[in-house]
């Protein structure tokens, strides 16, 4: 899990590239959207409206599963989405022959999902949040106001702020089973940062052999920046190139302390920049907005105010096609009994 635009994608088709994991190209939105959306499936009658629109979906053919492999253990023992992603994911572990799966799209629900699968272990992404915004700034990727199409690089940073404080005040509520990793040293120290995630998961995550299998992004990396995969591809620093010297010094302003607690260099000209009322005013707005839609999202109401159907999930949500081949090899890494990694949010909340 981690702000979007985070490097959780390329994480999460690493780990299904590495062997062993049930490979499902896909945002799963179980926790953070379906979930909720019909009432955290306490009844029969919750559970059939969620499968008649999941199953009518890409999120479920992206499984290449038959309806009929899930629909009675569905609507006989799942009482909570936790049961329904452990019924789906296990049943996808069951016919490709894996022994793991992993979930790439959380929202931060660290709470719900050690209440629903106690055994998850979860992977914290962080990335800079300058390069975050730069991402995405200019996007309709995170929705604020009807008059506003786009978020700016101030509403963008103060975004991944939240994300991050939140996740990181969770996670650290659970030390055996989290883990926080910088994007940064993923890209720039692979194998070192893979080796020690793969400690934390026991599980074998080999950069070569990952390379070879080339799930998803690893093979086509998931940028906003197409032009630059002409050349050569370089998702470190770009900020730099966007930021003029009054909007560095108006995002420092803002979120300048997170980013030095996460180990970043403030580079506004002359140290970290006074938070002036201004600044404080529109960081406090973006963050009651964040957090009034996060709180509609799970009332009555946000399902009133926003049906759900498959010809929205397919707008709305990341997926491809189940493969045809999948190209793992499970037997040489079977060590463990199937368990479960946590990793990566949808921002479908801000949608």
């Amino acid at each position: 899990m981690g702000s979007a635009r985070s490097g959780t994608t390329l994480f999460y088709d690493m780990l299904l590239s590495s062997g062993g994991f049930a490979v499902y190209l896909a945002e799963s939105n179980v926790l953070n959207m379906l979930g909720p959306h019909f009432n955290d499936l306490r009844t029969r009658a919750d559970r059939e409206n969620l499968l008649r629109v999941w199953t009518a979906s890409k999120l479920f053919r992206a499984t290449g599963l038959d309806k009929s492999e899930i629909e009675s253990p569905v609507l006989e023992n799942c009482h909570n989405p936790g049961d329904f992603l452990r019924t789906v994911m296990d049943t996808m572990c069951r016919r490709q022959g894996m022994v793991r799966w992993a979930e790439n799209s959380v929202e931060g629900r660290i709470a719900s999902i050690k209440r629903y699968i106690p055994e998850a272990l979860i992977v914290h992404m962080i990335r800079d949040g300058r390069d975050v915004a730069t991402s995405l700034h200019n996007s309709r990727y995170i929705r604020t106001l009807p008059w506003k199409s786009r978020i700016g690089l101030g509403g963008a940073g103060v975004y991944w702020e939240w994300v991050v404080q939140r996740t990181c005040a969770a996670g650290r509520q659970f030390p055996d089973d989290y883990i926080e990793v910088h994007f940064e040293d993923l890209i720039g120290s692979t194998q070192e940062t893979l080796s020690r995630v793969g400690k934390f998961i026991d599980h074998e995550l080999d950069y070569d052999r990952i390379r070879q299998v080339g799930y998803g992004s690893i093979s086509k990396p998931n940028t906003l920046f197409s032009a630059e995969l002409k050349g050569k591809f370089s998702p470190i620093g770009r900020w730099k190139k966007v930021f003029s010297p009054s909007d560095l010094q108006s995002f420092e302003g803002m979120i300048g302390p997170t980013l030095r607690e996460q180990g970043y260099q403030i580079a506004s000209e002359g140290g970290q920049p006074p938070m002036t009322l201004e600044m404080r005013a529109t960081r406090q707005f973006y963050r009651t907005l964040f957090d009034t839609k996060w709180s509609v999202k799970q009332n009555r109401l946000g399902r009133w105010l926003r049906p759900l159907t498959p010809e929205f999930l397919d707008a709305n949500t990341q997926a491809e096609d189940h493969p045809p081949e999948v190209r793992t090899d499970v037997r040489t890494e079977a060590r463990t009994p199937a368990r479960t990694t946590a990793s990566a949010p949808s921002s479908e909340t801000f949608r």
